[in-house]
């Protein structure tokens, strides 16, 4: 019973404060604009099970994704017996779904083999990580934290993993020696192999049982509440970021309403305006000029670097990298809301996402040539961003580069990018 009540408590704390985090999360991406999203459902659940579920774009690289489906359904499928572990904690009972006969002699071996998978997979990924030293797992914005943070999760899953191997063979055993209260259950093709490292002994077996199931409970625990702190909060926002991923075309460039209807009303004076919201400014500077959408795939962002890998700036040395972009916009957005809740209400701390956290010279690296939107496994786009830093850089600012400008004024005066009158435009015909 004092067993039971200290799960009980235990439970309840880590749901109590998995919750509180869960609201956190939830009011930081409130912090932005509105911004629709809910259409065209079919097309969204579409992606949603091709990108989240069927992991499609993470195919690029098949051993990575390999690997990592590994890991992904393992993981997932294994904490399917969380709900009897639950229930075995709450009621003091043993292996609660045991009267499913050889049904669950068939799920736990199929849990174990996914285990042993988990396992493997993470393994590799940490040699990837620490001995190959893959190259897009570094740079300038990874810094020692976020790379610690990568190790934390990899080595987390495999302690996991080992614990839930040996409780199965500490049971196993005793189930085969007799024990009271160990149920005839289960069928043990992996943590079989663990049983000659074992002891003889029911009192020490019992020990190394309890321990590996507090172990592996806790654990799972621990790592659901750590998951706001780390990248790995993808496991859950994944989903809703590729249902709510943006559906034209990747080129297309979003014209803001306001200044639509300006232009329109110019061209046309018999132009009725339609109503729209007006704007607190063009573009963006800080989080709350960024869309619900944009501040969802900051949190989202799996920090893989696939983005930065491919983006020919980067390549080529500059010092835009699309990752930091994310990273940076969530670092802002959770000071941000850090600020709004302790205040009551944002007071102003002098700082700004452009400028303070993303430098002119990254946004005007960028190509926007949609690498970056392609690459990302998660339909994450940093491109959204940049675009914006710049649209209010131009367009509140009017600060650009000086080819740019030179760009802005033969449209003005042209009509055309370039320094040609309309007049002279035929003349390379000539002769």
């Amino acid at each position: 019973m004092v067993s039971q009540v200290i799960f009980g408590i235990l439970l309840l704390a880590a749901v109590a404060f998995a919750s509180y985090n869960a609201r956190k999360i939830i009011r930081n991406i409130r912090l932005g604009r509105n911004e629709q999203r809910a259409n065209q459902p079919a097309k969204r659940w579409r992606a949603m099970l091709l990108v989240a579920f069927g992991q499609k774009k993470m195919f690029k690289r098949p051993f990575a994704a390999l690997l990592h489906l590994f890991v992904y359904l393992g993981f997932c499928i294994i904490n399917i017996e969380m709900l009897e572990i639950v229930i075995d904690g709450l009621f003091g009972t043993h292996r609660a779904f045991s009267g499913l006969g050889a049904f669950y002699g068939f799920l736990i071996a199929s849990f174990e083999w996914l285990a042993l998978s988990v396992l493997l997979g993470c393994v590799i990924f940490l040699a990837r990580r620490n001995i190959v030293h893959i190259k897009r797992f570094f740079g300038t914005e990874m810094t020692p934290w976020p790379r610690t943070d990568a190790n934390l999760i990899l080595i987390a899953e495999i302690l996991l993993m080992a614990a839930f191997l040996t409780m199965n063979a500490a049971d196993h055993k005793l189930q085969l020696l007799g024990a009271s209260h160990y149920t005839q259950a289960g069928a043990f093709p992996v943590s079989s192999w663990l049983l000659p490292l074992l002891p003889d002994g029911i009192t020490p077996l019992i020990n190394i049982e309890r321990f590996s199931w507090w172990f592996h409970i806790i654990g799972v625990l621990v790592f659901l509440n750590y998951l706001p702190y780390s990248k790995h909060l993808h496991i859950l926002l994944a989903f809703p970021n590729t249902y709510f991923s943006n559906l034209k075309p990747q080129g297309y460039f979003r014209n803001m309403d306001s200044v639509t209807n300006e232009v329109k009303a110019m061209l046309d004076p018999s132009y009725t305006p339609e109503a729209v919201d007006a704007p607190s400014r063009f573009g963006a500077k800080d989080i709350q000029d960024l869309t619900w959408k944009n501040l969802l795939e900051a949190y989202t962002c799996t920090e893989c670097g696939r983005c930065t890998a491919v983006c020919p700036a980067n390549i080529t040395g500059k010092l835009l990298s699309p990752r930091k972009i994310m990273m940076d916009t969530r670092d802002r957005m959770v000071e941000m809301g850090e600020n709004t809740r302790k205040n009551k209400g944002f007071q102003d701390d002098g700082k700004s996402l452009l400028d303070h956290y993303i430098s002119r010279e990254e946004i005007w690296a960028c190509t926007t040539c949609n690498a970056c939107v392609e690459a990302c496994p998660v339909n994450i786009n940093p491109l959204e961003i940049i675009v914006e830093l710049r649209r209010y850089a131009v367009m509140e600012e009017s600060q650009a580069a000086a080819s740019l400008n030179a760009m802005f004024g033969n449209m003005e005066n042209n009509g055309a990018p370039w320094k040609y009158a309309q007049a002279d435009r035929a003349n390379w015909r000539e002769g």
